[in-house]
């Protein structure tokens, strides 16, 4: 990992032991000083320039975007999306962005606490303990939850939260960003509107040489659409997610002929999936089973030197993505919440994946920790996006964009600028619904490539290909990464699942459906943990 366009960044804040800071300076990428007072201390792996300065305050931010000047820390959180170290006197923050998109991990020691921007160097901080919640999260949801994160000691600064030194006392802050204390009522907002907002919001990006991945969806036509109205120097690239067909890269094809827009295709190897994996699990710190697909393409992306347009976000904001009808035509806050996780959920595989005793503990951890995350959202008109935002947007799906292709290369993600996402959450979830209201947005954008066919309407029945994620390779590592799970926690699994993992590789090839998967992902990526931090971790032994 190579910090271009975004530092790593670590230190403390508190009663600050400095032999404990000199070991976590020490234990990541390389460093230099950035600021050292009594209270705070910030390294950099790049030079870090605060963004303000003057007598005894100072303002630090790291992200994609720079603060213009210096305000309160929520206002900084949001409207640029960035953590970041805040002084004023005594009073030290550091904060996360609104949504918590660049990640900021912590412990605590005594009357400090220590961060870092990756969470492998403070494992030199802690002992190396297993969160079973986390893992319970990880595996039936696909991301953690909450300030979780694989490790019991080590907690992720979720999103709209800051932990202050009053020069006295650590404590923790929570604030409401602007999407919760404004709610966006229906202001009737057209389709035309939202299409010259984005031309505003590209405006940041004038000058600047573009790539816009397109795949058969809605979010990248509309982005592509706009790029190339405003005359932007822009290409396009498609991969396969490795969902059974090529149907993305089809219908790009036709979208950026109809645009006129240069395309690529970027090729997938079988043989390279099981390196690939291991890779994107390790790079991404064992979160999420996500992204393998990803890593061919964002390794070009870092040689591309343009900017990646990512459609992070535009599911929720303008298409009603994961918000199911059962959701939708809920009477009571406790049906909707349970309808929005059971949209999140993976689905019931063919077969049990875990013993009776496991998936009953973990449903009912998962069930809780999604009732702290989003407890903020009850009640608001926009309760049901910001729940799929707040939770599987933030933590598993803006990975690729965030951590595969930053922080070598920059990311643009438009649909969560200020201005453009909160006139998409004032359109009311009815207008959203199956999708009316996007097409219109797309209609306006550009008629004919609006037209075209779309992965988010009917998948065609194209040709089935080969999964790479199930071929040969892959079975192979999946077997070993399975049989470390059944030797070190074998009452996590069925005795069916037991049984075929006994019956070798070649057993793993009845789980071809979507749900099945998913579950082998999950818990492939949990041997890979086990195996990678075997000669650290001491008990594993589970609550169940």
């Amino acid at each position: 990992m190579q910090f271009n366009v975004r530092p790593y960044v670590c230190g403390g804040l508190g009663r600050i032991d400095t032999v404990i800071l000199g070991k976590l300076a020490a234990a990541g990428p390389r460093v230099r000083p950035a600021l050292q007072t009594a209270e705070a201390a910030l390294f950099s792996s790049t030079p870090l320039p605060p963004y303000h300065r003057a007598g005894g305050s100072f303002a630090f931010s790291w992200g994609e975007r720079r603060p213009a000047a210096l305000d309160g820390w929520m206002s900084i959180a949001e409207t640029y999306e960035v953590p970041g170290l805040i002084g004023d006197g005594p009073r030290v923050t550091l904060h996360a962005g609104a949504l918590g998109l660049v990640d900021v991990y912590y412990v605590r020691h005594g009357d400090a606490i220590y961060f870092s921007s990756l969470i492998q160097p403070l494992l030199s901080l802690v002992p190396i303990e297993i969160d079973w919640s986390a893992w319970a999260s990880i595996i039936q949801v696909t991301f953690p939850l909450g300030e979780a994160t694989p490790y019991q000691r080590i907690k992720r600064l979720p999103g709209s939260s800051a932990l202050v030194f009053d020069g006295e006392r650590l404590a923790t802050e929570r604030g409401l960003p602007r999407w919760l204390r404004r709610e966006p009522y229906e202001t009737w907002i057209s389709a035309h509107e939202i299409v010259e907002l984005l031309h505003e919001v590209y405006k940041d990006y004038d000058g600047r040489k573009l790539l816009v991945p397109v795949s058969g969806g809605y979010d990248s036509r509309l982005l592509a659409s706009v790029a190339r109205a405003r005359g932007f120097d822009v290409e396009s690239w498609t991969t396969s997610p490795d969902e059974g067909t090529d149907t993305d890269i089809a219908f790009a094809r036709s979208i950026t002929r109809e645009l006129g827009i240069s395309h690529r295709v970027i090729t997938q190897s079988a043989d390279a999936y099981p390196g690939d994996a291991c890779e994107v699990a390790r790079r991404l710190e064992y979160l999420t089973p996500h992204h393998a697909w990803y890593a061919p393409f964002a390794k070009e992306v870092h040689r591309a030197g343009r900017v990646l347009v990512d459609g992070l976000a535009g599911g929720p904001l303008l298409k009603n993505f994961m918000v199911s009808v059962a959701a939708l035509e809920a009477t009571s806050q406790a049906e909707r919440s349970a309808a929005v996780l059971k949209s999140l959920t993976l689905g019931a595989p063919s077969q049990p994946f875990l013993s009776a005793a496991a998936g009953a503990w973990m449903e009912e951890a998962v069930r809780e920790q999604f009732a702290a995350a989003t407890s903020m959202l009850h009640g608001h008109r926009a309760e049901l996006p910001l729940s799929v935002l707040h939770t599987r947007t933030v933590r598993g799906i803006a990975r690729s964009a965030v951590n595969l292709v930053g922080p070598e290369a920059s990311f643009a993600a438009p649909f969560i600028h200020p201005d453009f996402f909160d006139a998409a959450l004032s359109v009311g979830v009815a207008r959203k619904d199956k999708g009316r209201f996007y097409r219109e947005v797309l209609h306006a954008a550009n008629p004919r490539v609006a037209a075209l066919p779309s992965t988010n309407v009917v998948k065609q029945p194209l040709l089935r290909v080969p999964l790479r994620s199930t071929a040969a390779p892959a079975r192979a590592y999946a077997h070993r990464m399975l049989e470390t799970v059944a030797a070190r926690v074998p009452e996590l699994l069925s005795d069916e699942l037991h049984m075929v993992i006994a019956g070798g590789p070649d057993a793993l090839t009845r789980f071809s459906g979507w749900n099945d998967r998913f579950w082998v992902r999950g818990l492939v990526l949990f041997g890979l943990w086990l195996s990678d931090f075997e000669n650290d971790l001491g008990d594993v032994s589970s609550p169940f």
